[in-house]
């Protein structure tokens, strides 16, 4: 399903990115400067997928499919990934699903809208010859600024859905829109409930439908269908698993060692604890016999 407002993706280097000692030993190498250019493009095509390369099976190995989509060596790709998943900058969460470390502190993003107003006013500020003078285009830009902000603010929350899942998780077809989207008419879930599932979904790398359909239905099983709710229900998880930690570290202190501790232990008990004593000592004195 196509979007109206499309999202844009770059990446954001900082300024000491290729002073970084990681980046110095990668152009040392032989060929360096080409294993920089395929670590780039690397984190160009993983941008939508926030770090993410997936491995789909449609060549012999990952190196190949990368080679397909950056038009870059094979060899040159394989002796790259190598460098980078043995510097860290590059890890395997299993076979399909390989992460860029660095990519989620250097995405940058806008909609098209914003990227519109944002062209608007740089074309503007070109007409500005100096800071005293009073652009005639100045209204203008307030108001594309304000439009920007309503159109975020009123955008329909089943096209904020389809969008964050789109970003986040992959492409959505039909039959999924309306699963997601029966949650919200049919079940009365707020719109930010299925956002905090697909959320979940996308931090946890569960990047399937069907992972999403279950947290959502398990929440309306349970009659969770406002954010609010969502909140309250992961504050009692954190509070249970203080708690089951809390009670794990008690039980490992023995009872005994309480200062509130009582012995209970009965008269008989305590004769035959002193015999069973008695005995061993007895055959500890003839030798263990």
């Amino acid at each position: 399903m196509a979007l109206k407002n499309k999202r844009y993706f770059w990446i954001q280097l900082a300024q000491d990115f290729f002073k970084s000692k990681e980046m110095k030993l990668l152009r040392k190498i032989a060929g360096g400067d080409t294993h920089t250019i395929i670590y780039l493009k690397m984190m160009l095509i993983s941008l939508e997928d926030g770090g993410h390369i997936y491995y789909d099976g449609l060549a012999d190995n990952l190196a190949e499919e990368i080679a397909l989509v950056i038009d870059e060596n094979v060899e040159d790709i394989k002796i790259t990934l190598i460098f980078l998943e043995s510097k860290g900058l590059l890890t395997r969460k299993n076979d399909r699903d390989y992460f860029l470390e660095q990519v989620p502190e250097m995405v940058g993003s806008e909609t098209a809208s914003t990227r519109r107003s944002r062209k608007h006013r740089e074309l503007t500020a070109l007409h500005c010859n100096t800071i005293a003078t009073t652009c005639n285009g100045d209204i203008d830009i307030e108001k594309d600024i304000e439009k920007d902000i309503d159109i975020e603010k009123d955008k329909n929350p089943v096209e904020l859905i389809v969008e964050e899942y789109q970003s986040r998780i992959a492409p959505l077809d039909g039959t999924q829109f309306e699963i997601l989207k029966e949650f919200i008419t049919l079940d009365g879930m707020e719109a930010k409930v299925v956002l905090k599932a697909i959320g979940l979904a996308a931090d946890n790398g569960k990047r399937n439908f069907s992972y999403i359909k279950a947290i959502l239905t398990n929440w309306k099983k349970d009659g969770v269908l406002t954010i609010a709710a969502v909140d309250e229900r992961e504050r009692q998880y954190r509070e249970s698993k203080i708690s089951n930690r809390q009670g794990q570290a008690k039980s490992n202190v023995p009872e005994w060692s309480q200062p509130n501790y009582v012995n209970t232990t009965s008269e008989e008990d305590k004769e035959e604890l002193e015999k069973r004593k008695r005995e061993l000592l007895e055959r500890l004195e003839n030798g263990g016999g």
